[in-house]
């Protein structure tokens, strides 16, 4: 099976929303059919423990870190995956983002 759509997921503070949105439409991805900017986020919240080598955005080093933060989710073709995700670590303000990149078989069902 080719793969031709994919969810990517990021997890950022919510006050990057917006610009990581923006940035990402204007280069082609955030599209569902005729529409653009499509982006949907929820707020999650998790655990990390930066280790010493780190320079965390939020948390104290060697301390186990609670908070919040929001995971975003576009679509994304193919063709735009690689440069998506040069961009999303380029702006994105965690030394170590979690993305996930998840192949969709939506398609396989339409056609």
């Amino acid at each position: 099976m080719e793969y031709k759509d994919f969810k990517i997921e990021i997890y950022l503070p919510e006050g990057y929303i917006e610009d990581m949105r923006k940035e990402l439409n204007d280069m082609g991805a955030c599209r569902v059919g005729d529409y653009d900017n499509v982006i949907s986020f929820s707020e999650v919240k998790g655990y990390w423990r930066p280790l010493e080598s780190t320079t965390p955005f939020h948390g104290n080093k060697g301390d186990i870190n609670f908070g919040s933060e929001c995971k975003m989710e576009i679509r994304c073709g193919i063709s735009y995956i690689k440069n998506v995700l040069d961009k999303i670590y380029e702006i994105h303000p965690y030394e170590e983002p979690l993305v996930n990149v998840i192949p969709l078989i939506n398609s396989y069902f339409r056609e």
